[in-house]
């Protein structure tokens, strides 16, 4: 078994289309969405992607996935108007595919073994987890645990650590990676160890699609592309933070 670990696609259609290009020359046996996937300016796009594969798919469910079902139930009394935009975004199929998603998936990975897919941690989906998160707080969220590899995402950095025997990587982020070169999708291949994956797209061509889209935030998301969060600047923030939604 070899393991796609894709994570904040962050509807990014494109760049998700590139990656899963790669996926199919690979002929890897099971591809693993850990959370955040239709939160960007290209939500149709990308669910048509992911509903017309073909090969074997699991999804964790990540914060903004949540936070979407949560806005169609009426949870946020005063929405922002990207939240109203984005769960308008969202037909009632579209909802009920999201609801699918699992807080947390494992897989019997080859030359790793059990290995723990989440996206925050697997105690939340807000918990922020880097390549510095600090061992006892590493212990804490795998307390319980058999595994010991655990893929993280929602940083949106790459990184591939060992502390205290458990192997932590972050796969970076499919459509919003923060302290990386623009213009690539970044992913990891896990089996029978772990390969940290960039993916080249069309950037210039994204950002005219999502510009001629309606999502009211679209300029700061491209700012975001163009010029990502430095490295140390995330890592810096999130360890501070613990949790960020």
């Amino acid at each position: 078994m070899r393991v796609a670990a894709l994570a904040d696609v962050h509807g990014n259609a494109p760049a998700l289309a590139a990656v899963l290009g790669e996926i199919e020359q690979e002929q890897l046996d099971l591809v693993v969405f850990c959370g955040d996937l239709t939160w960007g300016s290209l939500p149709h796009e990308t669910l048509a992607l992911v509903r017309a594969l073909d090969i074997p798919t699991r999804f964790v469910r990540g914060n903004a996935d949540r936070v979407v079902l949560e806005l169609a139930e009426g949870a946020n009394e005063d929405p922002t108007p990207r939240e109203r935009w984005m769960a308008a975004q969202h037909a009632p199929d579209d909802r009920a595919f999201l609801a699918g998603f699992e807080s947390t998936v494992t897989v019997e990975v080859t030359g790793l073994g059990a290995s723990c897919f989440s996206h925050g941690s697997p105690r939340s989906d807000e918990e922020c987890v880097t390549e510095r998160t600090p061992v006892e707080r590493v212990r804490e969220f795998m307390a319980g645990r058999e595994e010991r590899v655990v893929v993280t995402a929602h940083v949106h950095l790459q990184y591939d650590r060992t502390v205290d025997g458990i192997r932590s990587v972050g796969p970076g982020s499919v459509g919003l990676p923060y302290g990386d070169q623009p213009g690539y999708a970044y992913w990891a291949v896990v089996g029978p160890d772990i390969e940290l994956r960039r993916t080249p797209y069309d950037l210039e061509h994204t950002i005219g699609l999502m510009r001629a889209n309606d999502d009211p935030s679209v300029e700061t998301i491209v700012e975001l592309m163009l010029n990502p969060t430095p490295r140390e600047e995330v890592i810096e923030e999130v360890e501070r933070l613990v949790f960020a939604g």
